[in-house]
């Protein structure tokens, strides 16, 4: 209880951040699940200060492909510029290494574990079917089971919002089963993570991979249900989609407009 205790108190220091919380909802999860907008500093700052006060056995991050992840060694992950050297992370599309680093410091004694499906699945699967991709366990945790008419429906509207309405109709679906292929994979280094180090694991991710609706926590659910799962998600201005147990709220980040990427050109 001391580290959930602590976990809710440093999230509640940020500027705008939620009130009311019921700490018995925290009790004896065996994953937290942090969300992020992943340009947001604080967010990173709020995630840090959680891993250090939940001491977890393990780290799952969205950020890393298994592969990346067996490249950290307690010597190296001491060292943030010759982890990000590493790692690749220049050339991953992740933002600057300096806001993450401080969680892999937070969570020194954690192992860490990679999540993030690597490119050319993401190309593959996107021809050939998530399922074929993730291969014999995709029944496991229910990726072969049909989104019902509701929810991808909705899941069309969010993806044509988040593109600015500038993809053409026929793409959609195929990247509605993509998100879903990114939350199995989430879901299985987890489970990985467990079945290595035990509990309590701690998963660095984005807000719509921890969203408890349609996220990974689904999928995981679907393989574990012993497993408890709490989901956190960090809001911008109060503003987030989806479900969650807990939501916190902090300032937005300033940034450009993204849709001007799309309207370059027209």
């Amino acid at each position: 209880m001391r580290y959930l205790i602590f976990l809710i108190a440093i999230m509640l220091s940020g500027p705008g951040a939620a009130q009311g919380v019921n700490l018995a909802e925290f009790a004896g999860a065996d994953v937290i699940i942090l969300g992020e907008v992943h340009d947001n500093p604080r967010h990173h700052t709020a995630q840090a200060e959680a891993v250090a006060g939940l001491r977890p056995a393990a780290l799952v991050f969205e950020m890393l492909t298994g592969a990346q992840a067996r490249l950290i060694t307690g010597e190296n992950r001491l060292d943030q510029a010759g982890l990000q050297e590493v790692l690749g992370w220049d050339e991953t599309g992740w933002p600057d290494f300096s806001y993450y680093y401080p969680i892999f410091v937070a969570g020194n004694d954690a192992r860490v574990f990679g999540a993030g499906l690597p490119r050319p699945a993401a190309r593959k699967a996107f021809k050939t079917g998530v399922v074929a991709d993730f291969g014999a366990e995709a029944g496991l945790y229910g990726l072969d089971i049909a989104l019902d008419e509701a929810q991808h429906a909705e899941r069309l509207g969010f993806q044509r919002a988040a593109h600015c309405n500038a993809l053409p109709e026929s793409l959609l679906p195929g990247m509605i089963e993509l998100q879903r292929l990114r939350d199995a994979y989430l879901a299985r280094a987890v489970v990985e993570a467990l079945e290595a180090v035990g509990g309590p694991v701690v998963v660095i991710t984005g807000n719509g991979h921890a969203r408890k609706d349609w996220g990974m926590a689904v999928y995981l659910q679907a393989a574990r249900p012993e497993v408890t799962v709490i989901s956190v998600g960090l809001a911008e201005d109060g503003r987030i989609d989806g479900v969650f147990d807990k939501v916190v709220s902090f300032a937005a980040q300033a940034r450009p407009d993204p849709c001007l990427a799309f309207q370059q050109g027209d």
